[in-house]
């Protein structure tokens, strides 16, 4: 009966008490938040964390959803977005205080951030297999900038439109546009292959394989 209501209906049903309308919601947006909470972080364990917590503050009755500012979904992706923030903010909070007093690495002595540690060359199309070149990608969107990595996944990842995407993040629909245009070419120029003059521009695989990535 559920599965031909709409997640609005399903909500207020659940704010009436009714628990079957919770697990009928959890079953219908439960992937679609881990997904997305696993390709901003790269971590199955706080997505697995951040699923948990946007489901429980649902259950807790803290929603203040407003259907006039987006779809019920956007909103479970701004709650799950913040969540994740939080996580990797604490985690990179939690990687500075390992350094010694001058904020260096013990190893070398030098700044290590976490984008750089993400990072991985590539070539495209030299002998890496299919999987390897889809790892690169997942590697290559992992080292964006958190406001520029959200973007490419929900517009590349997730296929939201850019006003979906706006509604998740709480801007305008122009700083999605210009923050996709960048990310983009991020990507290109990360995974442009540097070891051979004759291989052709990475724009076309980064594309088609960002599709495939995260599956």
């Amino acid at each position: 009966m559920h599965s031909i209501v709409s997640d609005d209906e399903l909500l207020n049903l659940m704010r009436t008490g009714d628990e079957s309308a919770f697990v009928a919601l959890y079953r219908r947006k439960q992937s679609l938040i881990y997904r997305f909470a696993l390709r901003m972080s790269g971590s199955e364990s706080i997505a697995e964390d951040v699923t948990q917590e946007v489901f429980l503050h649902l259950m807790r009755g803290n929603d203040h959803f407003d259907a006039t500012r987006g779809s019920f979904q956007s909103y479970l992706f701004g709650i799950a977005r913040n969540q994740v923030l939080r996580r990797l903010e604490r985690d990179r909070t939690f990687r500075m205080v390992s350094l010694d007093g001058n904020g260096k690495d013990h190893e070398d002595g030098t700044d290590a951030p976490l984008s750089e540690t993400l990072t991985v060359a590539v070539d495209l199309l030299g002998d890496l297999t299919r999987r390897e070149t889809i790892e690169s990608v997942r590697q290559a969107v992992l080292a964006l900038p958190a406001h520029y990595r959200e973007v490419v996944v929900l517009c590349d990842l997730h296929e939201m439109s850019y006003q979906e995407a706006a509604d998740v993040l709480g801007c305008a629909l122009g700083t999605v546009r210009s923050r996709l245009h960048r990310a983009r070419a991020m990507l290109v120029e990360r995974l442009q292959t540097l070891k051979t003059a004759q291989s052709s521009p990475a724009t076309s695989d980064t594309v088609q394989v960002l599709s495939e990535s995260f599956i």
